[in-house]
Parts: structure tokens; sequence; C-alpha cells
């Protein structure tokens, strides 16, 4: 089978119960094309930017999925990060603040190079 390239998008808020059913929706997108060797880059976006946070928190019980696919974490809007407060925590996590375009991440780097963009 051909290798795929993949752009996982978290937009998802951190305020309720379907967001969190989001971001572990792209988490297991993400682990599943990790596990078949497939290019995969997690970017966290808009409010979603707010779950590097919550996931940083050793005591969340994701914590661990995010740890795992941290090598395919490339990064979190620096415009968003700074919006919705989480800026200082996206830095002490070792998470890239992406501000290719504009302050934000460039998707079209993504779909130039060949990459589904994957939103949740």
């Amino acid at each position: 089978m051909a290798k795929a390239k993949a752009a996982v998008v978290v937009l998802a808020d951190t305020e309720s119960h379907g967001d969190l059913g989001r971001v572990v929706n792209a988490l297991t997108t993400a682990e599943e094309f990790a596990e078949a060797g497939d290019e995969i880059a997690i970017v966290f976006d808009g409010a979603g930017t707010k779950w590097v946070r919550e996931l940083g928190d050793p005591a969340h019980r994701y914590h661990g999925k995010l740890e795992a696919l941290k090598p395919h974490v490339a990064g979190a809007c620096s415009y968003c990060a700074a919006a919705f407060g989480v800026e200082e925590e996206v830095e002490r996590a070792g998470v890239p603040l992406l501000d290719e375009y504009q302050r934000h991440p460039s998707l079209r780097r993504y779909v130039a190079d060949g990459y589904a963009v994957l939103t949740f």
C-alpha cells in the first residue's frame, strides 16, 4: 500500500464532552497514520491550541496519547495561542508556535506538499 501524508488539524475547543471526543478522534487518526508509517503532522489551531495545555497535564486521561504522538506534533498557531491565553503553556510543553502566514500556520504548505488536511 502507498504511503499517505496527512495533516491533522485540531480546532475543537475544550469546553464540552463533544470537544473531548473531537480531540480524541484527531489523536486516534494521527496514531493510525503514524503506526502505518505514513507522514503525519498534528497542528493545534484556533481554540484547539488550548488542548496543548489540557493534555499536557499528566493527570489527564489522554496525556499519554499526546505524549506518544509528540514527534508528529508540528506545532500550534502562534496567533491563536496568544488569543486564547495559552502561549506560555504551549512553549513550556515544547510545542513550536507556528507563524508561517500572518502569525498562523500555513495549511497551504501541507496541501502543496500533497498532504490531506483533516480537521477536527
